[in-house]
């Protein structure tokens, strides 16, 4: 679903008044690192593919450096089924055996991020992909969850990684040559290992380590909802605590969340859950007095 604002073509007066709004935020954002997780539908809708293009270019143009993290769970999902096999979840992270995590690099490390930095280049940017093995870019290591029904447990979900360290130079060389990063979350392990990691934890790690002054999270919803489906625009950590416990908070939202938390918690000064499937809601949260979704609060 694309939601559209019904005045497609504002007048003069009314463009000139969202310039002056984004005027101050241009300014205190110069030369600062925006980190965004992109996925979900804004990653399969036409008009909202080009609407985030259109909004990193920005971004980039006015002085700040955008930095991109994408998932693709749909594209391997889809290609999972072409091969006969089902998608499997554990709290929220994909069970990957060695076949799936071919999937997940022929989807995530090639034609994805592909796309995405056509998309880009497209429209005016210059993007260049990456994955966590170029370079040793992301370091990681096999991750094994605690279980929720008994903590004493560890549970095998094959090859799905946990961070061990990322390497910020890369990163920093693309910004001097005004390069926008676009990253496809795979991990390399200390014998070369590929390994599949959260799209929502490495950019949430991601942030940290290049001292962001924010991370954004495109998702499918307006934010976090309560169990009324009520939009909630700021939590705090005792909050969310409290939603994790009463299981408002289930799924693919607990890695969203458990990294948005860590990155407002490691220093990022803002972190931002936001509807991807409105237009230009990149820009909206960035740029203007009237952010969308809900922020997520260090304390």
């Amino acid at each position: 679903m694309t939601v559209m604002s019904e005045d497609v073509h504002p007048q003069p007066f009314q463009t000139a008044q969202v310039l002056a709004e984004a005027l101050p935020y241009i300014r205190r954002f110069q030369d600062k690192t925006i980190v965004v997780k992109y996925g979900g539908n804004a990653m399969t809708d036409p008009t909202l593919k080009e609407s985030f293009a259109r909004d990193v270019v920005l971004l980039k143009l006015v002085g700040m450096n955008p930095v991109v993290v994408h998932g693709g769970g749909p594209q391997i999902d889809d290609l999972l089924k072409r091969i006969g096999k089902q998608g499997e979840f554990v709290q929220g992270m994909r069970v990957t055996d060695e076949e799936t995590m071919d999937v997940v690099e022929m989807v995530l490390g090639g034609a994805v991020n592909k796309e995405i930095v056509n998309l880009i280049n497209r429209n005016g940017g210059k993007a260049v992909g990456l994955t966590g093995q170029d370079g040793g870019f992301i370091r990681a290591r096999k991750l094994l969850m605690p279980s929720r029904d008994r903590p004493d447990q560890l549970l095998d979900i094959g090859l799905v990684g946990e961070i061990v360290s990322i390497d910020p130079s890369i990163i920093s060389f693309l910004d001097t040559g005004d390069f926008i990063p676009v990253i496809a979350p795979i991990g390399v392990g200390a014998g070369g290992e590929s390994y599949n990691i959260n799209a929502d934890v490495v950019a949430g790690k991601l942030a940290e380590v290049l001292h962001a002054e924010k991370l954004v999270l495109l998702t499918n919803t307006p934010g976090v909802l309560d169990k009324d489906g009520k939009l909630l625009t700021g939590l705090t950590p005792k909050q969310i605590d409290e939603l994790f416990a009463d299981g408002t908070l289930s799924g693919g939202m607990l890695p969203k969340i458990s990294s948005a938390l860590d990155a407002a918690r490691s220093g990022v000064r803002s972190v931002h859950i936001i509807d991807g499937r409105v237009e230009h809601s990149l820009l909206l949260e960035i740029l203007t007095d009237q952010g969308v979704g809900t922020l997520i609060k260090a304390k």
